[in-house]
Parts: C-alpha cells; structure tokens; sequence
C-alpha cells in the first residue's frame, strides 16, 4: 500500500530558510570578492558544518566542541542574513569583511575534520535497577510455649591432696681420727697467730687437702 506524502509545516519551513540563508551566503560572498563558483561554494561550506555539528551533538555526551562550531556556523548564516537586509552597502564591503570570508573555507575545514575525526562516546542509556524485594518475615508463633531448662552447675575440680611429709633422713656422723684433728688445731693456731683470725672452712679444707664432710666435722670441733 502506497504511503500518503502529508506536508509537513517544519519541513516547509526548513526549506524556506535554506533557501534564503543560501541566497544570503551566496551573495555576501560575491560582493567580498568571491565570483563565480567560489560564492556558491560558501553557502554549502557553512551548511555543511551546521549539519556536521547537529549530528555530533545528538551522537555523543561531550557535546561542548560541537556546540562551539555549531554557534559559529549559526553566525557565518546570521550575519549573511542581516548583512544583505539593507545594513551592509555590498557595494563597497569592508576590508574586515573580506578577510572573514576569504579565511572562512580553512576555519571551515578544520570544525569538519575535528567534527569527524574526534572519537565519540556513545550517549548514556538509562538502566533500571532490579529492586531488591525484602524476604517476608515470619509471624511470630503465639502458641509456642518456651520452657527454659536450668544450666547445671560448673563442676569444681577436686580439692588437692597434701602429700605425706618426707621422713627426715638421717645424715651419718664423720670420725674424725685424733691425728688429724690435731693436725688441724695445730693449722688453725698457725693461720691465728700469722692473721689475728679464726681460720675460715675454706682454708682449712685447702690446708687439710679433706673432702667438705670430713672438713665440716673438723670445724665443728675446733669451734
């Protein structure tokens, strides 16, 4: 089934104002100086960047670079409009003028190639977030009775039992033979007389060449 063609205000209107703002660029641009081709090419320079501009701007988040060119564009077709109004004699155009539109095709080329060429971010799409539904909680049991049952006690540990006290043991008696605790007298009179002390049990076990028994019970006798 054919498609009905319905007329569209906006387009009509889309048109219209091509249409003049071309005629307006194309003029402008013959009076600065740009004959023939060359003034019809300017019109299409600055539509050409409006259009680059709009699309960069609905294709990627960082839109700030193609607003920039797209203002700039937007004023190249203004000023044409109101510069061919009336306001602008385009008989003697001014030196400023014509430096403007002899510069415009290389600013125009570089908005293009930096339009093009800078890499675009894809625009954020919005993502619902699965809500997380809380787990029921169970009703309480109203008819459950809960019966506490007593801890038992903590056991203690044994009381200790003192151990049997250690019989004492008997330590022998050493003899000590009359000739060396004579011997020893005699040692211990020598050590006062060369001193003016009482000799101690270290040096009397040295003099004596005994054991430590032996000299214990020897010292126990000449006290």
């Amino acid at each position: 089934m054919p498609r009905k063609i319905r007329p569209d205000a906006v387009l009509i209107q889309a048109f219209i104002a091509g249409a003049l703002s071309f005629s307006h660029l194309h003029d402008l641009a013959s009076a600065a100086g740009q004959d023939g081709w060359k003034a019809w090419a300017y019109p299409i320079s600055v539509d050409l960047l409006l259009v680059a501009a709009w699309r960069r701007m609905r294709t990627t988040s960082n839109n700030r670079p193609a607003w920039v060119w797209f203002v700039i564009a937007l004023t190249a077709s203004l000023g044409a409009n109101i510069a061919t109004a009336g306001l602008l004699n385009l008989g003697q155009v001014p030196a400023w003028l014509r430096i403007l539109v002899a510069g415009w095709p290389a600013l125009a080329f570089l908005g293009g190639t930096l339009l093009a060429h800078t890499p675009t971010e894809p625009a954020p799409t919005a993502t619902t977030a699965p809500l997380d539904t809380p787990e029921p909680t169970p009703a309480p049991d109203t008819h459950k009775v809960t019966v506490r049952v007593p801890e038992p006690a903590p056991e203690l540990p044994p009381a200790p039992v003192p151990a049997p006290a250690a019989a004492p043991v008997a330590v022998p008696a050493v003899s000590v033979p009359p000739a060396l605790l004579d011997h020893a007298k005699k040692v211990a009179d020598n050590h006062r007389a060369s001193t003016g002390n009482r000799i101690d049990l270290a040096t009397l076990r040295l003099r004596l060449g005994v054991p430590a028994p032996l000299a214990d019970a020897i010292n126990a006798q000449l006290a």
